[in-house]
């Protein structure tokens, strides 16, 4: 499996699903974005949270370009979604960046715009 290689990316969004291909190169916030889905994001350096998800069922993303991004997240399912690319298909329930906030915080962790 290389980085060219396509993931089926389902958003959760408010007003419903929606199925994007996501190359395992791409942050998916940018192909979200090229597939006319709109998704919050401010910094795109994954350090203010406002692009957050959490992961529905599991799956694998790579969060390496993320500026701030901590096992504790990964361990609760939280992903950003600006500087995340896929490492299988995926399922993100998407506007979390207040549930991953208030989880940053019990963990004692940077939360921006808390």
């Amino acid at each position: 499996m290389g980085v060219s290689t396509i993931f089926d990316v389902t958003l959760l969004l408010p007003d419903g699903e929606r199925a994007i291909a996501v190359r395992g190169d791409e942050h998916i916030w940018d192909a979200a974005m090229a597939a006319g889905v709109k998704l919050p994001a401010l910094c795109h350096q994954g350090r203010c949270l406002t692009c957050a998800g959490r992961l529905s069922n599991g799956g694998e993303i790579d969060q390496s370009d993320s500026a701030s991004y901590y096992s504790q997240d990964r361990d609760a399912g939280f992903v950003l979604l600006c500087t995340g690319k896929p490492r299988s298909s995926l399922r993100i329930l998407t506007n979390q960046q207040e549930e991953m906030r208030k989880h940053r915080r019990q963990e004692g962790l940077p939360a921006p715009y808390s």
